[in-house]
């Protein structure tokens, strides 16, 4: 057996995949409430934002973790294409999600319905991006704790829909948010303690690229997408806000005559 470690940098991992969580889905949610108060056009478009942020936040989330993820005995490659279909699941499982609760007339069965699909399509994430792990031996996983892993994600996936139906304050939000972190982080962490890794060691050449190669990079670049969004997604007034801009400016207008 190998012995597996899921935190090779210490601490630096599991805060900064936290971070990462609660980031996505404070964005999440924010456009969320955003779309539930727009129509049309505007309102498509802030539900696009929701899941492409709740998507790409969980997904950074899997794999700032998994950086810290190592199995004595051997190295441990990513198999590219795979990796990239668990981010693209990822984003296409959360929008169906988020549309459900956005467009739906009956909001109890729109939060069940798209609380299952999210919940879901973030395990399927999980495990996808699992099965891209390449390494020198056989991985095996404890059926109890994947069916815990996916129980939790559908929970927490269901919590943040209906934090985002039902809370409107950016204190409660926050919250929300943090607590959506916490769910996802404990969904990944309970997903990882599911495997164990019988290692066979080998001189041959392992397929793939290394997580410094490949997933590194591609963190980042996700991240700086989720740090940009939200900064202007931030600073984008709301549709009372500027209501009360127009109308503060109308008695100056009149004055100004």
């Amino acid at each position: 057996m190998g012995h597996l470690d899921h935190a090779t940098f210490g601490w630096l991992t599991p805060v900064l995949s936290y971070v990462m969580a609660c980031l996505g889905a404070a964005l999440g949610l924010r456009c969320t409430v955003r779309a539930l108060g727009s129509t049309g056009r505007s309102r498509r478009n802030w539900l696009l934002t929701a899941a492409s942020a709740l998507g790409t936040g969980i997904w950074t989330m899997h794999f700032v973790a998994m950086l810290g993820f190592s199995v004595s005995g051997t190295d441990i490659r990513y198999d590219v294409p795979l990796t990239v279909l668990s981010l693209l699941v990822a984003v296409v499982v959360v929008s169906a999600g988020v549309f459900a609760v956005g467009y739906s007339r009956d909001r109890g069965r729109a939060l069940l319905l798209g609380g299952l699909t999210t919940g879901l399509g973030v395990a399927s994430m999980h495990y996808l991006g699992m099965a891209a792990v390449r390494l020198h031996g056989t991985v095996r996983y404890d059926p109890m704790l994947v069916a815990l892993s996916v129980l939790i994600a559908v929970v927490a996936a269901t919590a943040a829909l209906w934090a985002a139906l039902n809370i409107r304050s950016p204190v409660a939000v926050t919250l929300a948010s943090l607590v959506m972190g916490a769910a996802v982080s404990s969904m990944h962490y309970t997903g990882m303690f599911a495997v164990s890794v019988h290692v066979t060691p080998s001189g041959s050449h392992l397929p793939g690229a290394t997580a410094m190669q490949f997933i590194f990079p591609l963190a980042v670049g996700l991240g700086s997408y989720l740090f940009l969004t939200s900064a202007f997604v931030a600073l984008s007034p709301t549709a009372g806000e500027r209501e009360a801009s127009a109308s503060a400016q109308r008695p100056v207008a009149g004055a100004a005559r």
